[in-house]
């Protein structure tokens, strides 16, 4: 086993136990110093699990709401199909308030649903195991999905790479292999690069920090580091000078949704990151799997941003208050990066460039 599938088997973020009793998640809200696996089995801790950021990123939360579907159904009691039907869908419908605009979250409760639809006569075993079933697919999807994300931004990184300089490389937030099921999104040209021979040296990430959560602190570098990848973490007002020192020659960022128009909602930083690109004339590109796209969303302008706890600008990090009593935090989880601020989006089944509608309908989304 060569040292990236090392690494992969040592942080895999969302698995399936043998007993299929429970979820089996590592708790990213401990991350780095601690690398900690939890058993989560209750609907309320399933839910609170995807508020709490416990899993995150758009395909980890679909590939955790799946397995966590089967989980709950496999304990049902009923006997008959339309009561078995009736407690799964107030659990799916439960499950779905805890985050509103990761569409994966919808997309994977909506799968999962769709095949308890098809199971109408089928045997109540014959159903439970058939839900387990659909989310093993979803999540050995999700990893494909990763993957051929990451082949094409390879592609990328070949076209910019120079002989004995390192290229550089700027990502936002977590988009990474503790996001998906496997690779990442926004980190998998990297992760391929390694695959195709690449030292890690022969790149160099800089992570946003990527306030006021620290994903890209916490986590992103955590994981490029330990997989042997050159990493800097750098403040997200940073971002400005290493582009106009020439530090930064490609940008990569994940995204929760997409709007038909390429309008992307990721999170917070992640548009003034691209308008700072465009000055710089750094390309910069979303990797989105087409489960992200939404086409019944026309623009950005229509997408839900999740506001969030206060205290996590406030005193989250902090042995004291930061921000002194009675004072008001701007807290939203995210923000629309317009699509034309958009080098190009990087989906499963090609590159994507503008305009977005016409070329996502090309690739049979939507």
């Amino acid at each position: 086993m060569n040292s990236v599938e090392e690494f992969f088997n040592r942080v895999i973020t969302v698995k399936l136990p043998d007993d299929r009793e429970s979820v089996d998640i590592i708790d990213q809200t401990l991350l780095p110093n601690e690398i900690k696996r939890i058993n989560v089995s209750t609907k309320e801790a399933m839910w609170d699990a995807i508020k709490k950021l416990r899993v995150r990123g758009a395909p980890a939360i679909g590939v955790f709401a799946a397995m966590s579907m089967a989980v709950l159904a496999s304990e049902y009691s009923e006997n008959d199909y339309d009561s078995f039907r009736k407690h799964y869908r107030e659990d799916s419908d439960y499950l779905a308030t805890s985050r509103p605009t990761a569409v994966n979250l919808f997309w994977a409760l909506n799968r999962m649903s769709s095949k308890l639809d098809t199971l109408s006569d089928k045997s109540i075993g014959v159903i439970k195991d058939a839900l387990f079933d659909e989310a093993l697919a979803i999540q050995e999807e999700d990893i494909q999905i990763s993957r051929n994300i990451g082949e094409i931004g390879f592609g990328l990184l070949q076209d910019l790479k120079q002989d004995g300089e390192p290229l550089g490389i700027e990502t936002h937030c977590n988009a990474g292999t503790l996001a998906t099921a496997k690779y990442g999104t926004a980190t998998a040209p990297m992760y391929i690069a390694l695959e195709h021979g690449w030292a890690g040296s022969d790149m160099h990430v800089y992570c946003d920090e990527t306030r006021p959560l620290l994903q890209g602190a916490r986590l992103t570098s955590f994981e490029l580091s330990n997989a042997g990848i050159t990493t800097t973490v750098n403040c997200d007002n940073m971002a400005s000078i290493l582009m106009k020192q020439g530090k930064i020659k490609i940008i990569f960022v994940g995204c929760d949704r997409v709007a038909a128009n390429g309008d992307a909602a990721n999170k917070i930083g992640t548009s003034g990151l691209a308008i700072i690109a465009k000055h710089y004339e750094v390309p910069f590109y979303v990797c989105a799997p087409s489960s992200t796209i939404d086409m019944a969303t026309p623009t950005g302008d229509q997408i839900p941003i999740e506001m969030r706890d206060p205290d996590e600008i406030r005193s989250m990090w902090y042995e004291k208050p930061m921000v002194a009593d009675g004072i008001d935090c701007f807290n939203p989880a995210f923000d629309v990066t317009d699509h034309d601020m958009i080098t190009g989006i990087i989906t499963e089944k090609g590159l994507c460039q503008a305009p977005y509608d016409k070329a996502f309908r090309d690739q049979g989304i939507g």
